[in-house]
């Protein structure tokens, strides 16, 4: 019969990481029917000639729990060629949730992930209470990808104990059977795993450390002893391992009773430049032993985006720049351009109050223009310090004049993980790793500081063509880590090859032209709550399901994604 659609003459690059070749591939409904040269003509056709051909990327690290209950675009993530998504990622998320703790998860979600209490009492609709009834909830939308949730371990914990657990009370045995019963009854119900978060960085808007944050092991171990019994689901955590030998023990000892494959986030920490290696060593010894441990990786550096129009820059806490803030954007922007609120702004001292992170905002020696078209690799010594110098003048004002720039609309990058010594070194040995799939995108999370729901764009454009301060990847080894290995790495294994019986989720690519754009400001969250957005160029088209949902860098309207309930069988 013919296929309905058929990409001719593209060159693919099927996520296997085999080398690429020129080849068509044909569809019919959702699935790849066939691959090879010269098929039958298709119902319909797409030129590919030129252009890759790929799986859709799969996103394991995204925060969409609170937008996929009110939009129906994954966005940014659906721009840049993801067809997938994991969200509930580090613990953090609104099921199960009686309506007396609707306040506390919504300050976590606030204080960890930037996502004002404004837009999420707007925008959610709680129509929910148990985890399965959120599932059920999600399975009536549809979406421009198709999405995936984990158990959130905060909102998990806070069902189970109440105040106790946002005190951080140890679990008791009573305590870690309810949890164990709600965790199975999620994974049954299709999530796809569970995930928590052990970190001090992770705080609710009131100050409130992450609720899970000393949750003892026999806690852990009873959640994913219920994860185990189910033989089904992932686990995921993330943590400060700031005592690495005591707490890769314990997380091994919770892998080894649940028998459930593990992801923790791993990066270089300015702070301790060479941890990373004590965690790549402990994940080369786990697999070494049989078990499944991957170490999430970030391509680029992770840290802040600081602009006029952003959640912060160096000049968020100064009297003046307060005392404009009652000012429309526009307005704001035009009276920064003011030579006297320049001279005020960058001579005064800021009063930060309680915001943990006023001096790193102000870290002029760590801090680069990320300019248009964007670097995240600068070159040594390109910080606004030294550029400062060089120019015969204060850093505050130079870090003023680069914000000033693009209408007021600059943004500054200020890493702190993955560039200490401004080098991508270690970040190069750990994308390379056999036990780490690329991950932290954080799609729908830190809306007013970052946006590295672009990072399939940037993998591709800079590690796959344009890198020059050292060696590239293999664009055979980028696509694979953007499809196949993070599917299978969460049990998605009906999806991430271009190969026959597997998902038509695929994008057309023109790799020539594929560029990131710049970060921006858009006011489209509930409320008129802004977020920032990376735009991408390049994408021809980018199916789902073997529908469009993407042609020529835009919307085509079409919304065939869905809820994934649990892992997927290979084809």
């Amino acid at each position: 019969m013919k296929a309905d659609l058929v990409i001719r003459g593209g060159l693919l690059v099927d996520g296997s990481g085999d080398a690429a070749r020129e080849a068509d591939v044909a569809i019919s409904g959702d699935r790849i029917v066939d691959v090879g040269a010269r098929l039958p003509a298709g119902a319909r056709e797409i030129d590919a000639k030129g252009a890759l051909v790929t799986p859709g990327f799969v996103d394991v690290h995204t925060h969409y729990d609170g937008q996929v209950t009110w939009d129906n675009r994954l966005s940014p993530s659906s721009a840049h060629g993801v067809t997938s998504v994991v969200m509930g990622n580090c613990g953090i998320g609104f099921a199960p949730c009686r309506r007396e703790d609707r306040d506390d998860l919504v300050r976590l979600m606030e204080g960890v992930e930037d996502l004002p209490e404004i837009v999420l009492t707007t925008g959610l609709p709680w129509a929910w209470e148990s985890f399965p009834d959120y599932l059920a909830f999600l399975d009536a939308r549809f979406y421009d990808t198709d999405i995936a949730a984990q158990l959130p371990h905060a909102a998990l914990r806070v069902h189970a104990m109440g105040r106790r657990a946002i005190e951080r009370e140890q679990a008791t045995a009573a305590d870690c059977a309810v949890m164990a019963k709600l965790a199975r009854e999620a994974i049954r119900a299709g999530a796809i795993g569970f995930a928590t978060s052990r970190t001090i960085n992770h705080r609710a808007s009131d100050g409130t450390l992450v609720y899970t944050l000393e949750a003892g092991e026999a806690e852990l171990s009873a959640i994913g002893m219920a994860l185990g019994a189910e033989r089904r689901g992932v686990l995921q955590v993330v943590s400060d391992f700031n005592d690495p030998e005591v707490e890769l023990a314990m997380l091994r000892r919770v892998v080894e009773r649940s028998g459930r494959p593990l992801s923790i986030t791993m990066g270089q920490n300015h702070s301790s430049p060479d941890r990373w290696r004590i965690l790549l060593s402990w994940l080369e010894d786990c697999n070494a032993a049989g078990l499944e441990v991957r170490g999430q990786v970030s391509g680029r550096p992770i840290g802040m985006l600081l602009g006029f129009e952003l959640s912060y820059h160096p000049f968020s806490y100064t009297p003046t720049w307060k005392s404009l803030l009652h000012l429309p954007v526009e307005q704001r922007l035009r009276a920064l351009a003011d030579p006297a609120i320049r001279a005020a702004i960058t001579s005064e001292t800021p009063h930060a109050g309680d915001f943990m992170g006023a001096d790193y905002i102000r870290s002029f020696p760590l801090m680069y223009p990320l300019g248009h078209p964007v670097n995240y690799e600068p070159a040594p010594h390109s910080d606004v310090a030294s550029r400062a110098a060089a120019l015969g003048v204060t850093p505050a004002e130079h870090a003023y004049d680069l914000m000033l720039q693009q209408d007021g609309r600059g943004v500054l990058m200020l890493p702190s993980i993955n560039f200490a010594g401004e080098s991508f070194a270690a970040v190069e040995e750990m994308l390379r790793h056999p036990n780490t799939i690329y991950g932290l995108g954080d799609g729908g999370a830190h809306l007013g500081f970052l946006c590295d729901a672009s990072l399939p764009t940037y993998m591709l454009q800079h590690w796959g063509r344009e890198r020059s301060r050292g060696d590239r990847l293999p664009v055979e080894q980028v696509v694979r880590g953007l499809s196949a290995r993070p599917a299978a790495a969460v049990g998605l294994r009906d999806r991430g090859l271009v190969r026959m019986g597997y998902r038509a989720d695929i994008n057309v690519i023109d790799f020539d032209r594929l560029a990131l754009g710049p970060p921006h400001v858009a006011y489209d969250l509930p409320a008129g709550g802004k977020r920032i957005v990376q735009c991408a160029t390049g994408y021809r088209a980018t199916l789902l399901r073997g529908v469009a949902v993407r042609e020529d860098d835009a919307p085509t309207g079409a919304l065939p994604g869905r809820l994934v309930r649990g892992a997927q069988a290979a084809a």
